[in-house]
């Protein structure tokens, strides 16, 4: 009976900790998102810039569906999708205070 109980309590634990992720990535997909929208509204981002970020981003939500698709995320997927969300979050954080353009 124990044993029943401390399964169902880690498997509880573990789906927490997963469906976290999953919020947590969603969530920084959909706010770098806003940010590359903001830029080309702003005109912060050129054409060019905001459609390489975007190719970026495409790129990285269609490999979060694949590592999905069996309905769990590894702790390695999970750290790959961050590394490559931060890798994302500061090429638009650099394009968009590109000083260059701005003096010309």
């Amino acid at each position: 009976m124990r044993k029943t109980y401390a399964f169902t309590f880690i498997f509880i634990f573990v789906m927490v900790l997963v469906g976290t992720a999953f919020a947590d990535i969603i969530d920084r997909i959909t706010e770098q998102q806003y940010r590359i929208d903001q830029g080309v509204a702003s005109r912060e981002l050129t054409r060019n810039e905001a459609d390489i970020l975007q190719d970026n981003l495409n790129w990285i939500r269609a490999e979060f569906a694949r590592m999905k698709a069996d309905r769990r995320l590894t702790q390695n997927e999970i750290r790959r999708l961050d590394v490559m969300l931060d890798q994302n979050s500061a090429m638009i954080y650099n394009k968009k205070h590109n000083l260059i353009r701005k003096v010309y």
